[in-house]
């Protein structure tokens, strides 16, 4: 027990985290239908806390180094079992959102000190069965999240999600305590809150943006207000960063380009992979009728592929460049989600079948090697930097895929269909309608914006791909195969302190 304990404590932490990025997403028509909820509310559920998780990351992981990991890891479980209990009893669209923010600022606390935290019990071997368990552990979780989303929601409700959180978070903090050492990096080091707040102003500023540009248009004064409050909020994040002493982000990385590749990529592959998904599940179930658990089912495609090819990958693929798996996995993506633009008033789940084979694939690649081309691509003494900035990257993307996707999905929508009409459908709201417009009409409008939304997809990964292929060239940045980053993770991120 106390040898693999606390591995048991770590993963639990990490499949709850991980599990809530996409757990919700079968669950929304149910929660529209019970809190009245309009497609924005649904938007910022996804979004709050996908945006608290990337702003938070970089900072609460500063912190973590100089509070102790442990202790930063358990207050982060208990503040996500919290707020997970609030989910589940909010009885307002506002009060969920709020709660599920919370819950990123708990996830991201778990986030930061995971590698840290294993670095500290496990050595040589064993840090590398740990680290095995725990990547296979972070990918299922997402693999899991709608097929386990559309269970709950079908049976007791959609509540249990998030009540489900509870029993896991009770076992997380007791095996934590009892089993994993504290640990801390050097001394001496300061947190960089100036640069924690200007950057979650500007994540926070452009999403909403992007969200309010879905409602009210890329020119009203509240959006543009948004963009230009983002804008200000990067500036002084600039500032701050030139000007601190332990900055927590280092800005000079951006002048490598291999690190700004592999940035880029981070960004596109969450936000194409996973963005359009949310709106994919609204439309199974309230356009095409089906049930939460066959709606879950349908992403299975998805997730199989990405399991398979990640296993495979390890073996078959040793000693390929990640600028390859990397680069081509986010060509396959968006290759995937080009041909789910296939749409039309007459296509049925099956229409999706071969896409979503491609997006697993590429997600498949992707993830195995994402994280070792930022660390290759920097300075050893940056690579905890560097493992932190690529998960803010990733759940960053994720959150402007939602909105940005969801503002590309109505505006395809309006073309057919009154303003109003457009944001209820979207939002879950077909049932409203169908007294008001023909059967074929909904159909094809709500076809035609996920048509839109994939093909924005299609072209965000394909950019990011190409990007990548261009960028990750420098000496060592393309060097690793595809298990090779697992292992370099682990062992630079608790070599190194945490900037």
């Amino acid at each position: 027990m106390r040898t693999w304990g606390p591995l048991t404590a770590v993963c639990l932490g990490t499949f709850m985290l991980l599990l809530d990025v996409t757990i919700a997403i079968v669950a929304l028509p149910d929660m529209a239908r019970a809190l009245d909820a309009s497609l924005s509310d649904l938007q910022w559920v996804m979004d709050g806390y996908a945006l608290a998780l990337a702003a938070l990351l970089l900072g609460i992981g500063a912190a973590a180094d100089v509070l102790g990991h442990r202790r930063v890891h358990v207050a982060g479980v208990v503040l996500f079992a919290v707020a997970s209990l609030l989910c589940g009893l909010a009885s307002g669209p506002g009060t969920l959102v709020a709660a599920r923010g919370l819950q990123g600022v708990g996830a991201a606390a778990m986030f930061a000190t995971t590698l840290p935290l294993l670095g500290s019990v496990y050595q040589g071997r064993r840090r590398s069965v740990a680290l095995g368990v725990w990547g296979a552990v972070s990918g299922g979780a997402a693999a899991v999240g709608p097929v386990l989303g559309g269970l709950l929601t079908d049976g007791p409700g959609w509540r249990w999600i998030f009540y489900v959180n509870l029993p896991v978070s009770v076992a997380a903090v007791w095996l934590t305590l009892r089993l994993v050492p504290e640990s801390r990096a050097a001394r001496g080091r300061r947190v960089d809150w100036a640069g924690t707040v200007t950057f979650a102003g500007f994540a926070g500023g452009v999403t909403y943006g992007a969200v309010r540009a879905g409602s009210h248009g890329w020119t009203a004064p509240g959006t543009l207000a948004s963009f230009g409050l983002a804008a200000l909020a990067l500036v002084c994040f600039v500032v701050v960063e030139r000007r601190v002493a332990d900055p927590l982000l280092d800005l000079r990385l951006f002048l490598r380009p291999a690190f700004c590749g592999v940035m880029a990529g981070a960004l596109a592959y969450n936000a194409a992979a996973f963005g359009v998904m949310a709106y994919t599940s609204i439309w199974l179930q309230t356009v095409l009728g089906m049930s939460p658990v066959r709606g879950g089912l349908v992403f299975l495609w998805m997730s199989l592929a990405a399991f398979v090819v990640s296993a495979a990958g390890g073996r078959l693929l040793h000693g390929v460049p990640v600028r390859i798996t990397v680069g081509g996995g986010l060509l396959l993506i968006g290759s995937g989600q080009f041909c789910m633009a296939v749409l039309d008033a007459g296509s049925g789940a099956a229409a999706l079948v071969p896409g979503l084979l491609l997006v697993g694939f590429g997600t498949g690649l992707v993830a195995p090697g994402i994280a070792g081309a930022a660390l290759a691509a920097v300075p050893p003494e940056r690579a905890g930097m560097a493992g932190g900035a690529v998960n803010t990257f990733r759940q960053l993307g994720y959150a402007l895929g939602i909105a940005g996707f969801g503002t590309a999905l109505t505006s395809r929508m309006r073309d057919t269909l009154p303003h109003e009409a457009a944001h209820t459908l979207a939002g879950g709201g077909a049932g409203a309608l169908r007294g008001v417009f023909p059967e074929q009409v909904l159909r094809a409008a709500f076809a035609s914006g996920l048509n839109t939304a994939a093909v924005t997809a299609g072209a965000l990964a394909t950019v990011g791909g190409a990007l990548v292929l261009a960028l990750v060239r420098a000496p060592g940045a393309g060097e690793a195969g595809v298990t090779d980053p697992a292992a370099k993770t682990l062992t630079e991120e608790t070599a190194t302190p945490r900037n």
